[in-house]
């Protein structure tokens, strides 16, 4: 149990954003809380999106390490087939394979649980792949790449698995979302940005808060007794991806940028200790569940009400695939 000083310091350091986001909040948590890897994950299976690289490698190779079997989504083949091998000779686990497929394709996706379904139980979903598009882009259905990548794709997967999800031991749900949500608000209506005025970043920022808010519609529609679900965040983590898509942040914030094994730390501790499935439907850092609003205004007048319509939202768009 966390004791009173360390819970002082982490509500201190929640109280900033560059404390709390950096590697200095990671390493005064972890040290103060006395952290250790999850028990072992021998026996269990874990399917994650996007993990030739960056958070969503690290994560897999830690999953990996701890006994699970792993099988990853990549968009390509032979990107796909070095990072298993690499996963397979950092985790010292032969029971990593992979699955093609781009998350924005919704006939992918159906392909992919279709594959996943057949093997049986799925102990972990975990949906980690996630880019910022500079320039406005549809996905093979007609959606604006971002929201079908990082929204719909992972919502027709999971409703495809969920049947797996629920025979497993308590299945887990998880998403990776971003800092970058505190900036936003959630509005059914401008999800989707148009191609006038488009910024790609906005656009991550609003899908990110979109990922949350679909978090708690599943866990209020499915008992926690089956499956859970959880959103989290890593922290300002210095990845491929972030050097690539904010190059001038990634150069100034350098120095507090956590490390990927850091910033991958909570999903791991998500997908495998226990006391995760104590409850369903927060949004993490650090091991401890966070508020989702930083600043009033992006609070909605009704978010049961947002919740419900997302959800319908997203049904209408995926159900025929």
């Amino acid at each position: 149990m966390t004791n009173p000083f360390s819970l002082a310091v982490d509500k201190l350091l929640e109280a900033t954003v560059a404390g709390s986001f950096s590697r200095v909040g990671y390493a005064t948590r972890s040290r103060l809380e006395g952290w250790i890897d999850p028990p072992s994950l021998a026996g269990r299976r874990v399917l994650i999106t996007g993990a030739t690289s960056g958070l969503g490698f690290e994560t897999a190779a830690r999953l990996a390490s701890l006994g699970a079997a792993v099988t990853f989504v990549a968009r390509d083949n032979e990107r796909a087939r070095v990072a298993a091998e690499a996963l397979r000779q950092r985790s010292r686990n032969d029971r990593i394979d992979y699955l093609v497929g781009d998350a924005s394709n919704l006939v992918a996706m159906r392909r992919v649980a279709d594959d996943v379904a057949a093997r049986g139980p799925l102990d972990v979903l975990i949906h980690n792949a996630g880019a910022i598009t500079p320039v406005r882009a549809l996905s093979p259905q007609g959606f604006e790449v971002t929201v079908a990548a990082q929204l719909l794709g992972p919502f027709l997967l999971t409703t495809a698995l969920l049947p797996a999800l629920t025979s497993a031991r308590r299945g887990r749900v998880l998403s990776v979302s971003s800092g970058g949500m505190y900036s936003q608000r959630f509005d059914l209506a401008t999800l989707e940005m148009p191609a006038d005025g488009y910024d790609g970043v906005v656009a991550y920022a609003k899908v990110k808060r979109a990922q949350v808010v679909l978090t708690h519609e599943w866990a209020r529609r499915v008992a926690r007794t089956d499956v859970v679900f959880h959103a989290m965040h890593p922290g300002w983590t210095d990845t491929p991806g972030l050097a690539a898509s904010l190059p001038r942040f990634h150069a100034v914030a350098k120095p507090l940028l956590r490390t990927p094994p850091q910033g991958a730390d909570t999903l791991v501790w998500l997908a495998g200790d226990r006391d995760a499935l104590a409850t369903s439907g927060d949004f993490w850092l650090d091991r401890h569940p966070r508020l989702e609003h930083r600043v009033p205004w992006t609070r909605s007048r009704d978010p049961g009400r947002d919740q419900v319509e997302l959800w319908d939202w997203c049904v209408e768009r995926t159900s025929s695939y």
